[in-house]
């Protein structure tokens, strides 16, 4: 009979590997189980931290509001018999800028008033002012004078008297808006369903424009080319060509730079410059004097110079005149005396500069 070998050394090796493993997983699990243990505590410590932030700003803001926290009583509700309203008529313009007017006013002409300064203070255009009074100054802005009630629009355009026969299309076209333009402007209180306007109205033509007379002294050239030039009236005279030429440069013909009046625009193709009663007025440039003395058309006593090279020079409502017709004179020499002779509101001097009988802007060639 053959015996079993004893197997106790082996079991015993099998069952030590299987409690190191048994070691190894429990650590690993428990490793796991305190990781995530951690984490769950982060996680609640931050939403807890998160909740007491935001408990503080709460109880901040309820302390700006105010300490006192007791309940707000509403009012009772009930509900109005009626509904309230405000009637408000329709108005095309509804927001009116500062200082708007809607009605035109009169002015009366102080000394030292020119068109173009009376037009700057109510914010116009100097074109407006003119148009607006046409019965009084026909166009003109030299026939205003001291004590003269002028019409002042309320906007730049044309101020119209409604005539019989007169149409919104036919007025419209003619002063180049639109008939819109007459409807909604709120100074003509026109009805939109039927805007009759009878004769004699005044309708404002907002941004409405025409063709004026622009009043000038005419030159008169001679004949002969190259002959200088003069002007119709007591203070003219023929000059053959030749003496002094002028050098193409201006210098200002008063001892101040300065716009006293009317600027240059489209209705006064001059510059109105600052002097007073007596200042000297002097050549602009070089040339012969081919009128000196007083001349009709409000511009006074008046010096023409024709320089001989296409520039004449025109001086007004001078009060003295120191040179004579046909006479040289150079760039700088005295001429005359500031004064206000003609229509004049005030002493200044009224300057021209043409260029081969045609009016340009002093402003372009004056040093």
């Amino acid at each position: 009979m053959i015996k079993a070998k004893p197997t106790a050394p082996q079991n015993d090796e099998t069952q030590k590997e299987t409690k190191e493993k048994h070691r190894s997983i429990v650590s690993i699990i428990t490793w796991v189980i305190a990781v995530l243990m951690i984490l769950l505590m982060s996680a609640s410590l931050y939403q807890y931290l998160r909740g007491q932030s935001l408990l503080e700003l709460i109880n901040l803001k309820s302390e700006q509001i105010g300490s006192d926290n007791s309940n707000v009583v509403l009012p009772t509700y009930a509900a109005a018999d009626e509904y309230q309203s405000v009637k408000r008529d329709a108005n095309a313009d509804t927001v009116l800028p500062t200082g708007y007017r809607k009605e035109p006013v009169s002015y009366t002409v102080a000394p030292g008033d020119s068109i173009f300064g009376i037009a700057q203070s109510f914010d116009l255009e100097p074109e407006s002012v003119l148009w607006a009074n046409y019965d009084v100054l026909n166009d003109d802005p030299h026939l205003i004078s001291v004590g003269q009630d002028l019409v002042i629009p309320p906007v730049d355009g044309i101020l119209y008297e409604w005539k019989e026969g007169d149409t919104l299309d036919k007025v419209a076209a003619k002063y180049y808006v639109d008939v819109d333009d007459i409807l909604l402007f709120p100074g003509n209180d026109l009805d939109m369903t039927n805007p009759t306007i009878e004769p004699g109205t005044l309708v404002m033509i907002p941004g409405g424009y025409r063709e004026y007379e622009t009043w000038v002294v005419p030159s008169v050239a001679s004949s002969d080319a190259g002959v200088n030039s003069t002007i119709l009236g007591p203070g003219g005279c023929s000059t053959s060509s030749g003496g002094s030429v002028g050098t193409y440069t201006f210098i200002w013909p008063t001892p101040y730079r300065v716009i006293s009046g009317n600027d240059y625009w489209s209705g006064h193709q001059a510059l109105d410059m600052m002097c007073y009663l007596g200042d000297a007025i002097f050549a602009s440039d070089s040339g012969v004097v081919v009128y000196a003395g007083a001349i009709s058309g409000g511009y006074g006593n008046l010096v023409m110079i024709d320089h001989g090279n296409g520039y004449q020079t025109l001086y007004a409502h001078l009060s003295t005149i120191n040179v004579s017709c046909g006479q040289n004179v150079y760039q700088g020499q005295v001429i005359g005396g500031c004064g206000s002779t003609g229509n004049s509101t005030g002493p200044h001097l009224h300057f021209e500069i043409r260029m081969n009988g045609g009016m340009i802007n002093p402003w372009l060639v004056l040093q």
